[in-house]
């Protein structure tokens, strides 16, 4: 049936960089209230549901990540494929936007001597720490933003990306372990994660807890990767969506029921928006992937915007760095993130070559 999600996941004609693109836009609207007065509080979804229209799109972004991540990794069935595709997607962005920070931003708006702040162990811990993401990143360079609002704060944006690469890591360590005795038990742990993490959070939920943001994202996370394991019986329907859409809406005013509602409902949600609305939107596919951009640059240049303008209001700053970090993340997309993509074909073969020949010297 062709609202079937194995038949609606073939090829690319989907909404997925769109919804990525407005997801990336949301983050830097919500991040506009908290920079601007110095808390989220103000942030109106915040106010009235107890979640931040930042905190939705980044449980989006989870989603479609786990939900395309496993599809590469189940189809190319190779763990150096996955490695460099994963590995080329972030890094050649997130190692430019680190030196546009570090070198032009930093010494910039850095209240230090510029000699002591390139001195400075700090500015070099951070630059490891954001390269390398798997044990975390800093947040601050020395003398920078010190003065504003949010105060210290550099790239706030960048602390959910330690979180998916070890939800990569932790995806292919399960399939090394699993795929060698049978597939099927690959696709019963993603589905084991999915229910393990969903069923914390209704415990914590109903012990009126709030669940930890690791948790949260786990499970969004492995939502995506569990709907591609199960593509095969999972039917798409505008009644459905229909209907999660009023179960939501009749919880607004109860931030608590909304929560769970929430939680149950965003996977289905995000995946009717990906696959099925089509006609003009799909054009949007002509045009690059700029939501990385968008997600990386944001944070940085808006602080940047603050400091040379402390009264600028929460409207003009959405304005103006909206503008400044899609010309940004145009030209990453461009210049750079599109040609080192384009590199993966070449890399793989020569890692293959390179472990091939290893192996015949090796016996």
């Amino acid at each position: 049936m062709k609202n079937r999600l194995s038949d609606l996941s073939q090829g690319k004609e989907n909404n997925l960089n769109l919804i990525r693109m407005i997801a990336a836009s949301s983050v830097l609207i919500t991040h506009s209230f908290a920079l601007v007065t110095g808390t989220g509080a103000s942030e109106p979804l915040r106010q009235s549901l107890g979640l931040t229209m930042g905190t939705i799109s980044v449980h989006v972004f989870f989603i479609i990540s786990g939900l395309l991540v496993t599809a590469s990794l189940v189809n190319k069935e190779n763990l150096i494929d996955f490695f460099w595709a994963r590995s080329l997607r972030i890094f050649p962005a997130l190692f430019l936007m680190i030196l546009f920070v570090v070198f032009f931003l930093g010494p910039f708006f850095t209240t230090i001597d510029f000699i002591d702040y390139m001195k400075s162990k700090e500015t070099y811990i951070y630059i490891a720490k954001c390269s390398t993401l798997i044990f975390g990143v800093r947040d601050h360079l020395p003398g920078v933003f010190t003065d504003l609002p949010f105060k210290n704060s550099v790239n706030g944006s960048l602390w959910t990306m330690p979180y998916e690469v070890r939800m990569y890591l932790t995806l292919a360590a399960t399939w090394l372990v699993l795929q060698s005795f049978n597939r099927k038990y690959f696709h019963a742990a993603i589905v084991l994660f999915a229910l393990a993490s969903g069923g914390k959070i209704a415990f914590d939920h109903f012990s009126m807890t709030r669940p930890e943001k690791y948790i949260e994202l786990f499970f969004m996370f492995f939502m995506g990767a569990s709907f591609y394991t199960l593509r095969n019986h999972i039917r798409v329907h505008g009644a459905i969506f229909l209907a999660l859409i009023a179960l939501i809406a009749v919880n607004l005013k109860d931030a608590h029921n909304f929560y769970i509602v929430y939680v149950v409902s965003i996977g289905y949600l995000v995946l009717y928006l990906s696959y099925i609305p089509s006609g003009f939107i799909r054009k949007y596919n002509r045009l690059g992937d700029y939501s990385y951009g968008v997600y990386i640059y944001a944070f940085p240049i808006q602080q940047s915007i603050i400091a040379m303008n402390p009264e600028i209001s929460i409207a003009d700053l959405i304005k103006y760095s909206l503008a400044m970090t899609l010309a940004l993340s145009v030209i990453s997309w461009h210049v750079l993130e599109k040609r080192f993509l384009g590199m993966k074909p070449f890399l793989v073969a020569k890692t293959h070559g390179i472990l091939r020949r290893g192996s015949a010297t090796g016996h």
